[in-house]
């Protein structure tokens, strides 16, 4: 979705997806904020894409930012699918809800924050082989505070609009 020029952004909270093939890292920035916080890490399989909508309906997110693996050349890898087939499940999802609320699922470029992320946790100290799970929700994070800078910059929504087949 693309606002007119002086449509406002959305003031509802944004939640961002790091889809994996073993976990899911989700974090979100509550209504008003510009910062994102770590929230869970939800185990791949058949019920993450209701977990997931869950956790947006709970934070009362109206948008969810699903990180795009691209590779660093621009081609889209089995990474990349797997996370636009996630992203395009959980659209199906929350539309199929009862909530009044329209969410927007949009993917957002997240080359290299997983890797920035296990970086960073190095850094401080912290083991990336004993801390997967806090690994992917700071993934999560980077991808959520990436995009809201995004926002922020250039007064629209990050990234691109997720489509419902």
């Amino acid at each position: 979705m693309s606002l007119p020029d002086g449509a406002r952004l959305p003031d509802g909270a944004r939640l961002a997806v790091d889809v994996g093939t073993v976990r899911i890292g989700v974090a979100v920035a509550a209504a008003g904020t510009t910062v994102a916080v770590p929230v869970e890490t939800v185990a791949a399989g058949p019920e993450a894409v209701s977990r997931v909508a869950q956790i947006a309906a709970e934070q009362a997110a109206e948008v969810v930012y699903v990180g795009d693996p691209i590779r660093l050349n621009g081609e889209v890898g089995p990474a990349a699918l797997a996370a636009r087939d996630f992203a395009t499940r959980l659209t199906r999802n929350m539309a199929q809800s009862d909530s009044s609320v329209t969410v927007l699922v949009r993917m957002v470029d997240e080359r290299l924050t997983t890797a920035h992320s296990g970086r960073q946790m190095r850094a401080a100290g912290r083991s990336t082989r004993h801390a997967r799970q806090v690994l992917d929700q700071a993934a999560a994070v980077a991808i959520l505070q990436n995009a809201l800078e995004r926002e922020s910059a250039a007064g629209r929504l990050a990234g691109v609009n997720v489509e419902q087949d």
